[in-house]
């Protein structure tokens, strides 16, 4: 006999009349059918905690009044320490969601084997499908959902009254209200093995060096040891550590000598003093190759570990992100990039052998920062131009129409005032104008302006009127730089090169 069944008799009490009239009755055999397996259709009461339940899985192995090979030909011959194991493990789990590899790795049991103990507590009464796994072709595979039951048998045996406090709710949800006298030192002895927890049983060659090891007789037994890992569910709910009292040391006398004594269990921490241990030579490469992603525009959505194997000269030689970005101002960056990681590979190729010295590294980062402050103020005086240029209450209208009429109306303005005089600072008229450039100073005026307008700036066709412009730089160029210069005033739209 096992050591987690015990005998019948001693699990179920000779039927006699105790002194407060409650019957204990003796149950002839225990087997619940499949289609009686569900929630909805179990005559059992759902269990409101694992250590309950655990106590009716424990009287149905030592009651005996289970066997499996009564009902099917194969699988386990009697519900064992397996079978309780495996209950050990769904007890711990809330909602009762177990998949079959998470037991198989949790008990260290086959897949068959664990089929057929979820079967076993399925037929006796033990566990009831809320939900039953499915597979889904293509998907993974659903696992099923249990209710932890308590079977009728067991309160019957006992002699365990119930009542149905809400007449409305499922005939399931009954609570105990009381207990036969008789079955109450059955109960506790049910309750002392509930608290105890069933380990897999160790092979031979480890429990002959475990014998040796400790120098202990063959009559003390073998003490199973427990594994230190935690014990959770999959879905984060109660947790067990194993007792800490088998880690005890007690140091020899010669390591009491300088009355200073140190654990052997503790170890000085290799982690600096921010919390974090220092990267070693693939850290350190993929740390370059994350900021250099996030550093310079065209490696954004580059792969990082390509960029870290790329940069993997750098990086072994100490460079930091400035120091990539000071190389990068030196050896000339591209306007338009295709393929980020190999512009990056042609770039950096020889790096580490020009840049050989920390003395070279930081002047090439001080030419680069020179550089970005030259930049930054160019821009800063093209943004006070340009300011200063349309600060005003009035602002040119960007239609070429809108604009010929309130050309035409300044005109007559001027007309009026002078009284149809030229005077020595009008402007000549547009024809004129284009006529006194030949056809190469045209020509050169047009790329220019085609130029700055590539580069978002409008200034060489905006310091004409829109007629002599016309006429100078043709309609194209002009409507490009109205859209320019319509698009600066959006705030959704941003204009600039690099």
């Amino acid at each position: 006999m096992s050591a987690v069944a015990a005998p019948t008799a001693a699990l179920l009490p000779a039927p006699r009349q105790p002194a407060d009239g409650d019957a204990v009755s003796v149950l002839p055999a225990l087997y619940v059918p499949e289609a009686s397996q569900w929630l909805s259709t179990t005559t059992g009461r759902v269990a409101l905690e694992g250590y309950s339940w655990m106590q009716a899985v424990h009287w149905v192995a030592g009651s005996g009044l289970y066997k499996p090979r009564r009902h099917r030909s194969h699988g386990p011959r009697a519900f064992g320490p397996t079978t309780v194991r495996v209950a050990q493990e769904l007890a711990q789990l809330y909602p009762c969601r177990p998949g079959i590899e998470y037991l198989v790795r949790r008990t260290g049991l086959t897949e068959r084997t664990v089929q057929n103990h979820l079967q076993i507590l399925r037929e006796t009464g033990l566990l009831a499908y809320i939900a039953k796994g499915t597979r889904v072709s293509g998907g993974p595979a659903q696992a099923s959902e249990f209710a932890q039951m308590i079977p009728t048998e067991f309160d019957v045996a006992l002699g365990i009254r119930t009542v149905q406090r809400d007449e409305a709710a499922p005939a399931y949800t009954r609570a105990v209200s009381g207990m036969a006298e008789a079955s109450r030192e059955l109960m506790a002895m049910l309750a002392k093995k509930a608290a105890r927890k069933v380990r897999r049983p160790r092979s031979k060659a480890s429990s002959k060096a475990t014998a040796k090891a400790s120098g202990r007789g063959t009559e003390q037994g073998v003490v199973t040891a427990v594994s230190g890992e935690v014990r959770c569910t999959p879905m984060e709910v109660g947790t067990s550590a194993s007792s800490t009292a088998g880690t005890t040391y007690l140091p020899p006398e010669s390591k009491l000598a300088s009355g200073v004594s140190k654990s052997p269990t503790t170890k000085e921490s290799k982690a600096k003093a921010g919390g974090r241990r220092k990267p070693n030579t693939v850290g350190r490469r993929f740390q370059l190759a994350r900021e250099l992603t996030q550093e310079l525009d065209w490696l954004r959505g580059c792969s990082v570990p390509r960029i870290a194997w790329v940069a993997r000269g750098v990086a072994d030689a100490g460079w930091t992100v400035t120091d990539v970005r000071g190389w990068l101002h030196l050896r000339g960056e591209a306007a338009r990039v295709r393929r980020g990681s190999g512009l990056l590979a042609v770039l950096l190729a020889g790096a580490e052998t020009v840049l050989d010295t920390l003395a070279k590294r930081a002047d090439a980062v001080e030419q680069w920062r020179g550089a970005q402050e030259a930049a930054r103020r160019h821009r800063i005086e093209q943004v006070r131009a340009r300011t200063e240029r349309y600060e005003g209450d009035w602002d040119a209208p960007t239609s070429r129409a809108v604009c010929r009429e309130v050309e035409a109306a300044f005109a007559q303005v001027r007309d009026a005032a002078t009284g149809g005089r030229q005077e020595p600072g009008d402007v000549v008229d547009d024809q004129d104008a284009g006529l006194e450039l030949n056809e190469q100073e045209l020509a050169e005026l047009r790329v220019a302006a085609a130029g700055e307008l590539m580069r978002g700036e409008t200034t060489l066709i905006r310091s004409l009127d829109p007629q002599m412009a016309l006429a100078v730089f043709g309609e194209r160029l002009v409507a490009r730089a109205y859209q320019l210069e319509a698009g600066s005033r959006s705030s959704l739209m941003t204009y600039g090169h690099r």
